[in-house]
């Protein structure tokens, strides 16, 4: 099993000034640079740890700008007047503080990005039934492997959030799923797993789940139906009771009871291209409410005309973000 797949360091915390100067290094060196440029740049990326990953967070924006919208793309590639330069230096910024908020869920192409056997795109889900009549049901922006063998039954879920049906059929091959943090091995059971950016959520609807972290010493823990947890590469989290709004995407529905609206945003996110974002003045402010995320404009109107928040759009409405009603 993979020890890491670089999600912890994407989702590092870095200094605004480091994130405005890789921003910078980026632009100049895709506008006609020189070696000498090329070479501070690296000198630069070697003089701070806050600048290489800083630097490391801009070439993952770097190796999305294909498909930025043009509205944000050519006064990155192209030359531009100093004021447009800067005002893309100042998105460049932007884009890569929103980062570790939710880059998975940050695409602005209808493509699948994430390699697995079976996937699905942002706002899609899809069910699919294996070989041996368990069913999984993927949510959006989700991949998976299948992996079937003579001794074992595999699911590697590589990103996203699953719904697996095991079948109580073929006990000497036991149904497995995988993630980079540890394996679960279900009991003839219903249950959900979500990957976060360095930890897995599992949640045990029925029946129960063994899980065996991927660096402990063979130490497992068994979760019985109506509970859930986190686990990392290195231990697992204490139980708490499922809550009953962890499996509504199911049904296409966001339940939010109480929900802190940053929080509601970081979920709606998922659903959606283009970066949806909250006015730090707004993040505490409690809602309620089923939201469809089949429909995530009508969401947004639906938070609009129910709390004092604004949705102003920006590039083209693929950066929208929440503020207080003035």
């Amino acid at each position: 099993m993979p020890a890491g797949d670089g999600r912890c360091r994407v989702n590092a915390r870095i200094s605004p000034k480091a994130l405005e100067e890789a921003a910078e290094w980026l632009v100049r060196l895709q506008d006609g640079a020189t070696s000498a440029d090329r070479n501070a740049c690296e000198q630069w990326r070697g003089s701070d740890p806050q600048h290489a990953l800083a630097w490391e967070r801009a070439q993952l924006l770097m190796n999305k700008l294909g498909t930025l919208p043009p509205a944000l793309a050519m006064p990155v590639l192209s030359r531009t007047p100093d004021a447009a330069r800067r005002a893309a230096i100042t998105r460049i910024a932007a884009l890569m503080v929103a980062i570790p908020a939710g880059w998975g869920a940050w695409r602005y192409a209808e493509s699948q990005p994430w390699s697995g056997d079976i996937h699905t795109s942002v706002g899609e889900h899809r069910t699919i039934t294996l070989a041996d009549g368990s069913s999984v049901t993927l949510n959006t922006a989700s991949a998976i492997d299948v992996r079937f063998t003579d001794s074992e039954r595999l699911i590697v879920l590589r990103n996203g959030e699953i719904l697996v049906r095991s079948s109580r059929t073929h006990e000497a091959r036991p149904l497995r799923v995988s993630t980079t943090e540890g394996l679960m091995q279900p009991m003839g059971t219903v249950f959900n797993v979500r990957r976060r950016e360095c930890s897995t959520d599992l949640a045990v609807i029925e029946g129960a789940v063994r899980i065996t972290p991927a660096r402990t010493a063979g130490e497992a823990q068994v979760v019985d139906a109506g509970n859930q947890t986190r686990f990392n590469q290195h231990s697992i989290a204490p139980l708490r009771t499922v809550d009953p709004a962890l499996t509504a995407w199911t049904t296409g529905m966001l339940l939010a009871d109480q929900m802190r609206l940053d929080e509601f945003v970081t979920e709606l996110s998922r659903y959606r291209n283009g970066v949806l974002r909250v006015d730090p003045a707004l993040a505490a402010l409690r809602v309620s409410g089923a939201f469809p995320i089949t429909d995530t404009e009508r969401s947004l109107d639906m938070l609009v005309s129910t709390y004092p928040v604004d949705a102003v759009q920006r590039v083209r409405g693929y950066w929208i973000t929440l503020v207080p009603r003035g």
